[in-house]
């Protein structure tokens, strides 16, 4: 393909583009002493910091610039070489020991094994279930050799659990099915259009659970093997094999996203538990704010001390502040007898660390007429915001970031990229791409992990877990990306907004693990760089079958043909297929249709109207396994970076449509998800015991709306765009059940209408004497029973098999309720007017802010928006409509309160979903029980009515025939 001399003039340096004056690095301006290995920086066009070359182990490229193929790693070669299979002769002493013990394993039989019928090969391209990593033969005698067992298993629930849990889905569909036949062949003649309104709504309601329900059909739990992930790629003693990682943190308002909260998730990525060499920490700074630089300048001081401290006593968040925050005995399995010491003198150290954090934080509240001028003396390149330069700082590098015990660090880098007026930046999703491309440029990790900059690593042993899927040699090459669960801080324990959406990560994406593999929520994701690269996965062929084909699995697959037949099918593929396939490249790597410097050239142009004009980061798209040339100089590598940020580099390139974080939302991370499933990849949800990321949320009622609010609008713009799901891929290869998920995930802010409509008939039929339900016979009430029957339990097998609570499960309900009608039905007419009319709406970011008023304190502010009005407008008017229902019945004798329980059930059942926002609007007099208050209202109101003898149906008469009388009386 295309090699480094190239465009470098034969000197191994990487060929230079044209740059803006503007563009420049940064110097590091904290007094202390210059790391060793340091490379001093100047403005104006110089470069900082140090970006040495990859470990031996992972560099794809020889030191005279051809492209070459790493070496398999050892146990690849296992079944090629006989002599490797174990029998009783070992020549390491310590192997043959491991080697022993898992003997033992085997005899006691305390190794979970599923049943197989042959081995699957391990390069992973044999036939069969790509996911089927654990589908071994016990009696083969490779299986003796502990290396060679998967790293991971998928766990089915039982049939106990699961299959009372399909039984009753399908007869929900059967009941609902003669329910809505009832329904609509029985109209209510005297209140048609109130009937016709409910009906409708009945069928939405009925598609909308149809569209959520079956992707549960095939939930699953995993297991992960850290120990054979150990003795696989990283044993004692011997050069670590882990794939390298690249982490992204992402921030723009140092002032909404506070320092500290950013210091803590960079603490936590540079403690983690993987080798060092291996990790590196991106730190995007979309708002080019100065107050983040500083704060990450003093970040990188305080992690000399932080990380090895963590890593010596293993302790458990390594984020400092949950860590020092935690009400448990911290002395529980501590037996150094200086650890105590040790932890007072650091957190008397994190104590300052925070102190210094907040005087950064207090000087920024002003900014100077003049802007900001860093301890050099020269201005700040981001004073303007929206017109600046690209920045990079290497703060923490493996030569130059040593801690206080002569260890090396992970890198640190802080990124921003470059704004102009005029172009097009594409908020995150855009700053997430520069991202890519920079770190491809200096460390090209073959996987990367993003992160939010407040969802810190709680479980440090996160990357291992998700390099059990990325790297197992059967699973791994075909899978896109490992997305962990969110979980979050400071939420409180009623959980009265749902915050924990706990339905949505426990019970819908383990149902979507079972199919092609979870949506990506948009953090806590570690990605196969390949597949954000917009290539195919390897084909592989699958067995055919019922379900196979239930979920969209061909039943008859063929390998890509060679030459020119392969360029011919390329011309009928579907839009949604990139053109490069992954086997395509890897065949030009060894050597094949690339002998004459025609193609090569053809080639070369090719690329680079797929991924922008730099050699650099074109050359890292074809290392399968990452990495850096040795040959490259820190300089040449730093100065490709800039140039990669700028703001015109994706100009006629295929970043945000094929490539990258794909644009056109809000929400980025579903449309990005999407594509990878269209193209045939997919992705593993992975749910270890101690979570692996934990974050905060916005527990106040007008920022929780605000957020639901954003992400419905970004799938109402999905909705209408071209990656619709409705129509989007079907000549790809994404399965049935899964387009499915996708289709629900990008319709159900439209539930808000039907929704809005079914709160206000309860209100409509008490006021107006009216009802939407025909007087029943006794036959067609028991269907009536049994669709409320089938309802409650189909929710309690739900929880039964899923681990969620009923308090859980049910304030989930609640909130889907309150935000339907309130953020969901804004998000839907904000998205016609951007689809119609053009009119964009600019979002603020969420408020991050943390608890210094005492626990819980922003949950009991009052902060009104207009996404509370039509709540509150719908719990009036049904109370008003409680009231008049029942002093008409009161009014008009025995006979008519028959008809007032089946309208009061509706009301009531509109009254209950909306109580926790009643709480939300009394403010801090939700401590006190708020029922009563309501019921106080109501029973006030219904003596007042009975007092003065109001009938709000009739006029005021008198004699024996008022409830007779009409309104002429």
């Amino acid at each position: 393909m295309r090699s480094w001399r190239m465009n470098a003039g034969g000197s191994g340096d990487v060929g230079r583009p044209k740059y803006d004056s503007g563009e420049i690095g940064l110097t590091k301006y904290d007094s202390g002493e210059i790391p060793r290995g340091y490379i001093p920086s100047v403005t104006n066009s110089q470069i900082s910091g140090e970006i040495p070359g990859a470990s031996p182990d992972h560099h794809m490229m020889s030191p005279t610039g051809n492209i070459g193929r790493r070496a398999p790693f050892p146990y690849m070669n296992h079944s090629s070489n006989p002599s490797r299979e174990f029998s009783g002769s070992v020549g390491n002493v310590a192997w043959k020991e491991r080697v022993d013990g898992w003997k033992m394993k085997q005899d006691k039989g305390t190794i979970p094994m599923t049943n197989g019928t042959s081995i699957a090969p391990s390069e992973g391209r044999g036939v069969g279930d790509i996911d089927a990593s654990t589908d071994y033969n016990m009696e083969d005698a490779l299986l003796n050799d502990e290396t060679r067992q998967p790293l991971s298993r998928k766990v089915p629930l039982p049939s106990s659990r699961i299959n009372p849990y399909r039984m009753v889905i399908v007869l929900r569909l059967i009941v609902l099915s003669i329910f809505l036949h009832y329904r609509i062949t029985n109209p209510v003649r005297n209140a048609y259009p109130l009937w016709l309104l409910s009906v409708i709504c009945e069928i939405w309601f009925a598609l909308s659970w149809i569209l959520d329900q079956f992707p549960k059909w095939f939930p699953i739990n995993r297991e992960t093997y850290l120990d054979r992930l150990a003795l696989r790629y990283d044993r004692e003693g011997e050069p670590s094999q882990l794939a390298a990682v690249d982490i992204f943190v992402s921030t723009v308002d140092p002032m909404k996203e506070p320092p500290l909260v950013t210091a803590n998730t960079v603490l936590s990525i540079l403690a983690v538990d993987y080798p060092v060499d291996k990790v590196s920490c991106y730190v995007s700074d979309d708002g080019a704010a100065m107050l983040t630089f500083d704060a990450l300048a003093e970040t990188s001081e305080f992690a000399r001390k932080w990380v090895p401290f963590v890593k010596k006593y293993n302790i458990e968040p390594r984020a400092p502040e949950w860590y020092f925050s935690q009400k448990i005995d911290y002395l529980k399995d501590k037996v150094h007898p200086s650890f105590v010491k040790d932890r007072r003198a650091m957190k008397r150290e994190y104590e300052e660390f925070k102190i210094r954090v907040n005087g950064l934080v207090a000087k920024a509240q002003k900014v100077p007429e003049e802007g900001w001028i860093m301890q050099d003396g020269t201005p700040w390149p981001g004073n303007n915001t929206r017109d600046h330069p690209g920045m990079i700082q290497v703060f923490l590098g493996h030569s130059g970031g040593l801690d206080t015990e002569g260890n090396e660090l992970p890198r640190l880098v802080y990124v921003s990229r470059e704004k102009r007026p005029g172009f097009q930046h594409h908020k995150k999703a855009g700053a997430m791409n520069a991202l890519v491309r920079v770190s491809a440029v200096l460390t090209n990790g073959q996987y990367m992990l993003n992160l939010d900059c407040d969802h810190y690593i709680n479980n440090s042993k996160a990357l291992r877990e998700a390099m059990c899927f990325l790297m197992d040699p059967n699973l791994g090459r075909s899978v896109c990306y490992v997305q962990f669960p969110q979980r979050f801080d400071g939420i409180d324990r009623n959980d009265r907004y749902a915050n924990r959406n706990t339905v949505f990560f426990d019970i819908n994406l383990r149902g979507l693990d079972g199919i092609q593999g979870p949506v990506y929520v948009g953090t806590g994701c570690v990605f196969n760089r390949t597949a954000l690269y917009g290539y195919e996965p390897p084909i592989k062929q699958k067995k055919g079958g019922f379900l196979s084909s239930l979920c969209g699995g061909r039943k008859k697959g063929s390998k890509s043909k060679k030459g020119s037949d392969k360029k011919k099918s390329q011309k009928h593929v579907d839009s949604s297929v990139p053109v490069f396939n992954l086997e395509d490249i890897e065949e030009g790597v060894e050597g094949a249709g690339f002998d004459d410097e025609k193609s090569l050239l053809m080639s070369q142009m090719s690329l680079e109207k797929r991924f922008g004009q730099s050699a650099a980061f074109v050359a890292s798209t074809l290392m399968e396994y990452g990495g850096v040339p040795q040959s490259a100089t820190p300089e040449s590598l730093l100065k490709e970076a800039i140039h990669v940020i700028s703001c015109g580099y994706e100009d006629k390139t295929e970043w945000g449509t094929e490539i990258g974080w794909i644009y056109g939302s809000v929400t980025e991370d579903i449309l990005t998800g999407f594509k990878m499933h269209a193209r045939g990849w997919r992705s593993i949800y992975c749910m270890p015991k101690r979570p692996a990321f934990k974050g905060s949320a916005p527990i106040n009622l007008s920022d929780r709306l605000n957020q639901v609010l954003r992400w419905a609008l970004g799938s109402v713009e999905i909705l209408f765009s071209r990656h619709c799901p409705l129509w989007y891929g079907y000549g790809g290869r994404l399965k049935f059940l899964e387009r499915f998920a996708y289709i629900n995930t990008t319709i159900y802010p439209l539930t808000s209408l039907p929704l809005l409509i079914y709160c206000i008939l309860p209100a409509i039929c008490l006021l107006t004497g009216k009802f939407i339900i025909p007087e029943i016979s006794n036959f067609a009430s028991i269907w009536f029973i049994s669709l409320f029957i089938s309802i409650f339990a189909t929710g309690i097998l739900e929880m039964r098999w899923s681990g969620v609570g009923i308090d859980e499960w049910w304030r989930n309900e609640q909130f889907w309720v309150i935000g339907g009608i309130s953020a969901h039905l804004f998000a839907v007419f904000q998205g016609l007017l951007k689809v119609l009319a053009g009119i964009d709406t600019n979002f603020t970011v969420t408020s991050k802010a943390s608890d210094e008023d005492g626990d819980f304190a922003e949950l009991y502010m009052f902060k009104w928006t207009t996404l509370l009005i039509p709540p509150t407008t719908i719990l009036i008017i049904n109370l008003v409509g409680v009231v008049a229902g029942i002093s008409y019945a009161i009014n008009s004798g025995y006979q008519s309160w028959g008809p007032l329980f089946g309208k009061l059930f509706f009301a009531f059942w509109v009254i209950v979903h909306l109580y926790p926002f009643l709480k939300g609007l009394m403010g801090r007099q939700n401590r006190t029980p708020t029922i009563v208050v309501v019921w106080a209202i109501l029973l006030a109101s219904i003596f007042s009515l009975l007092w003065v003898r109001i009938d709000p149906f009739t006029t005021r008469v008198t004699g024996p025939d008022t409830r007779t009388c009409g309104i002429n009386c």
